[in-house]
């Protein structure tokens, strides 16, 4: 039986789903003995000279050099900036979960855009880098925060007013992005406190889907969903093929954003077109049927071209455009959400039969529907 030591915090979403990864592996595969230290990395770390472990999957921090020198096969789950090479990786895939918030963005009609991150963290800025870039093709402009130097790390109380100040004085409505749930919940508590109404004046959108963080805002905080646990069971994966070929590996683990569960902080539609609106709630309310561009421009009594043109204006997508993306999130969610058979969900949404509605998925996410669903499982 192998023996694995789990140097990952647990504290966090994303350390658990992690973990719940390996340990599905551990199942499949093993079973697997596991070392898990409550305490902090640095006293584990004779525990772990004592207990000999054939392998280790930890975060990066100031004690990899030490279990380096053990010579057990590592693969670092990335959370500081680290100069270490030549080692197996568990990264995050800060360019998709940009343009993942860019486009939850626009899809809401914001055209003011903002990132609100932690200026020490790599994965922060790359997060506020990359949104930037996606905001500018789609013609909007982001505000950055700058965190004020503070004697000491993390004082939020101290930070509060410098948020504060940052926030009043963006413009309205605003999207903001926060780099992970902890400164969305940050960024809630703000709005609170300026008297700001979420979503109308300000929308904020996290990372991680912590179910704790996210459910302790007021309100609740829409979130970007990462496949954590697929992560973790590609790391348990490759860590048992170097321990059993006793050899080392430079591969990089990606953690990909899914979706993006949206709940209260984000549920605002900032059309000023009072047709575009209108349109657009016609669309949400009759999504399930066969819905044409025709029965939607009918129910604003505008002509085919005006509404056309007034789309494109408002949120940059034809109406056969919007159709299609509203069916193919409520297709989604049902993937996720239940275990209805595919061809139950064929027919709700009115399709001819399976292999159409199919082909209608695989076209818009690339993957097919059965994929789309055992990979969304394991997130």
């Amino acid at each position: 039986m192998k023996k694995i030591a789990l140097l990952i915090e647990t504290s966090r979403s994303f350390g658990r789903q992690l973990i719940m990864g390996i340990a599905g592996y551990s199942k499949l595969h093993g079973p697997w003995s596991f070392y898990k230290e409550p305490t902090d990395l640095k006293s584990s770390i004779p525990k772990l000279t004592g207990w000999k472990p054939d392998g280790i999957i930890m975060r990066d921090s100031l004690v990899n050099k030490e279990l380096l020198k053990l010579k057990i096969p590592t693969i670092l789950s990335i959370h500081y900036s680290t100069d270490l090479k030549n080692l197996p990786t568990i990264r995050t895939d800060s360019k998709a979960v940009a343009k993942m918030a860019s486009q939850h963005f626009l899809e809401k009609g914001l055209k003011h855009t903002a990132f609100c991150g932690f200026d020490d963290f790599e994965w922060s800025r790359e997060r506020g880098h990359y949104f930037e870039i996606f905001n500018h093709e789609a013609g909007l402009n982001t505000h950055f925060y700058t965190q004020k130097k503070l004697s000491k790390k993390n004082e939020w109380e101290n930070e509060q007013q410098h948020v504060s100040k940052w926030i009043k004085n963006l413009p309205k409505p605003i999207g903001i992005f926060a780099c992970n749930d902890d400164r969305g919940q940050h960024i809630l508590e703000i709005c609170k406190m300026c008297n700001l109404k979420v979503p109308e004046d300000v929308a904020v959108l996290g990372v991680d889907n912590d179910p704790l963080v996210c459910d302790l805002g007021d309100p609740p905080l829409s979130s970007i969903v990462l496949n954590n646990r697929l992560a973790g069971f590609k790391a348990a994966e490759l860590l048992d093929y170097m321990i059993n070929n006793k050899t080392t590996s430079e591969a990089n683990i990606i953690v990909s954003p899914t979706h993006i569960i949206q709940r209260q902080s984000t549920d605002v539609l900032a059309v000023k077109d009072k047709d575009v609106a209108k349109a657009i709630s016609y669309i949400k309310q009759n999504a399930r049927n066969k819905l044409l561009v025709e029965d939607v421009v009918q129910a604003t009594h505008l002509s085919r071209r005006t509404l056309e043109r007034k789309f494109i204006k408002a949120i940059n997508r034809s109406i056969y455009g919007e159709i299609r993306r509203v069916r193919i999130e409520l297709i989604s969610r049902m993937l996720i959400d239940t275990d209805l058979p595919i061809s139950h969900i064929s027919s709700t949404f009115k399709f001819t039969d399976v292999e159409h509605i199919s082909r209608y998925f695989k076209q818009e996410k690339g993957i097919g529907l059965r994929e789309f669903r055992k990979i969304h499982r394991l997130s």
